[in-house]
């Protein structure tokens, strides 16, 4: 199953900002105000720490979780949308009136398998 997955509203919101900044990235810390939210960024212009985890790649653009951040969703899937608003502080697809944001589903364990 994989980590994060993307609405359809998301992915259009990525097509834009591909065409518009190339390549991109995605970083979650949790810290406080917009660490809690995807900051999406153009590939390069945010360098992932030695602690921070690559967790899968949306519409071909990696997603990058704090340490911390990867141990509280270990057992969670999330699920990145798109939506009108204002997106946190350098994130670019506040440039286009919108604001990304990742909801989680817990990740439940089946009698075929051992993953939780």
């Amino acid at each position: 199953m994989e980590k994060i997955i993307v609405t359809d509203k998301a992915k259009e919101v990525i097509r834009q900002l591909k065409e518009r900044y190339g390549e991109l990235m995605f970083y979650m810390s949790g810290g406080c105000c917009e660490g809690s939210q995807p900051m999406c960024y153009e590939k390069g212009d945010y360098k992932p720490g030695s602690r921070d985890v690559l967790i899968g790649e949306v519409e071909g653009c990696e997603f990058y979780l704090s340490e911390e951040q990867n141990q509280y969703y270990e057992h969670s899937q999330l699920l990145l949308d798109a939506a009108p608003g204002m997106g946190g502080g350098f994130s670019l697809e506040s440039v286009l009136g919108m604001a990304f944001s990742a909801t989680t589903n817990a990740l439940i364990a089946s009698d075929n398998t051992r993953e939780v």
